[in-house]
């Protein structure tokens, strides 16, 4: 078992890395083989599986060790490194994105209509291309659609995600002054309300390719729009687990005023995920 010598944190012998990298391999080609049509469903179902179970057993496993008390100061402050170091690599994931949003927007679509360097691009291939926002594509290769705009769902959603940051920043003082009752409704409040906005998120998704067609495939303006939300939607989703997982525990009595750092952890990578949200509000939806 674990254990703590002095300020230094001595972890024991563990198979989860193992059974995580066997589960991520299976996911990995039974993807690429679904991609290509060639049967992968099922291994893919199955490292899934196991990925899950990995997630599940492990962070059991480290509850149980915290909850023990083996962790120590140094512990809490490597920990705090390790999620500092995680969000930042989220930010970088899409910022990689938008970065492609905005090639596409600002460079690439102006150069196949003619400008600036493109002008033999556009005169030898796509001579007549009106390089406007949003679009298909030259020669209408993704096929009519709408845009969607700013109000209706985006807006209401963009209102539920803001309003969740505020929930949560209240069950934060909450367990701060140990006030477990507003903690943990707050808490709940916080998770249901992410459950929401993918709720609404998904059924968007369903209107869009049905009443807008507006797909995955329909020119550089689908593929952007679906990649930023439906990442972004995975990450809110990703989130609201975590948030679950953290009621149970305060429901268990875990956390005090003083340590709790899978509650903070998870606040920082909630209001991440709130920031990037009003990011794509404004640059996908209003421009």
């Amino acid at each position: 078992m674990a254990h703590a010598t002095g300020k230094y944190y001595v972890p024991h012998g563990s198979w989860w890395p193992i059974i995580g990298s066997v589960g991520l391999f299976a996911l990995m080609l039974g993807s690429a083989n679904a991609l290509n049509g060639s049967g992968g469903t099922w291994p893919a179902l199955l490292g899934l599986a196991i990925v899950l179970f990995m997630f599940y057993g492990w962070f059991a496993e480290v509850v149980r060790e915290s909850v023990a008390g083996y962790y120590s100061a140094q512990v809490d402050r490597s920990f705090r490194q390790g999620m500092i170091w995680f969000i930042f690599s989220e930010v970088m994931f899409f910022a990689a994105f938008f970065g492609a949003l905005f090639y596409a927007r600002a460079l690439s679509v102006p150069w196949l209509g003619g400008e600036g360097v493109g002008f033999f691009t556009n005169l030898l291939l796509w001579e007549g291309f009106e390089p406007t926002w949003p679009t298909d594509g030259p020669a209408g290769v993704g096929g009519d659609f709408t845009a969607i705009g700013p109000w209706g769902l985006p807006a209401i959603n963009t209102a539920i995600l803001l309003t969740s940051g505020v929930t949560l920043t209240i069950a934060h003082h909450a367990l701060r002054d140990n006030h477990r009752g507003i903690l943990i409704g707050f808490l709940a409040a916080t998770w249901l309300l992410g459950l929401i906005f993918v709720g609404l998120q998904a059924y968007e998704y369903v209107e869009l390719y049905q009443d807008y067609n507006l797909r995955l495939d329909t020119g550089i303006y689908g593929s952007t729009f679906f990649m930023l939300t439906g990442f972004h939607g995975f990450h809110v989703t990703l989130g609201a687990i975590m948030l679950i997982v953290v009621w149970l525990r305060c429901l268990r009595g875990h956390f005090t005023p003083k340590q709790h750092f899978a509650f903070e952890a998870t606040a920082w990578y909630w209001h991440f995920v709130d920031v990037v949200w009003l990011g794509l509000y404004v640059f996908v939806y209003w421009f």
